[in-house]
């Protein structure tokens, strides 16, 4: 998820340049939180517990490991990797970075390279019929 950390003041000061500049909105995320921890509790709740399961279907950890272990540059690197159309792969990693499992690194001539940065999604259903509970463990740290 693409996100801005800032206090209430940031955001104030914010809003005021965008009045005054409303061409400067473009550079920026839409999403502001005062920590990383709340925004990423929003993109957990963003999504239901029947969604993720859906969400990572066989096809989509399929895409997951290619990004793991290829790093392609590119949507498109990663479509010609995986043999899906650019589309069909650009809507799916528009919702796994929604849940917080894939980010964006922006690249030369807007190209933007995926990265799983996320190592493990835990599902909590209650049979009960209580809401399910979706907690994602970021990526571990790389080893040297």
């Amino acid at each position: 998820m693409t996100y801005e950390i800032g206090s209430v003041g940031a955001f104030a000061a914010w809003t005021k340049s965008v009045v005054r500049n409303p061409a400067s909105v473009h550079d920026h995320p839409k999403q502001w939180f005062d920590s990383t921890a709340t925004a990423e509790q929003a993109g957990t709740d963003q999504i239901s517990v029947e969604a993720m399961v859906k969400l990572l279907s066989t096809e989509n950890l399929a895409v997951l490991n290619a990004i793991s272990r290829h790093k392609p540059a590119s949507v498109h690197e990663l479509a010609v990797l995986t043999g899906r159309s650019e589309g069909s792969l650009s809507r799916t990693l528009k919702r796994l970075a929604l849940a917080g499992i894939v980010a964006f690194e922006e690249g030369t001539h807007r190209r933007r390279a995926p990265s799983v940065i996320a190592r493990r999604v835990h599902l909590e259903i209650d049979l009960t019929g209580t809401p399910g509970v979706i907690t994602i463990d970021p990526s571990a740290p790389a080893a040297s």
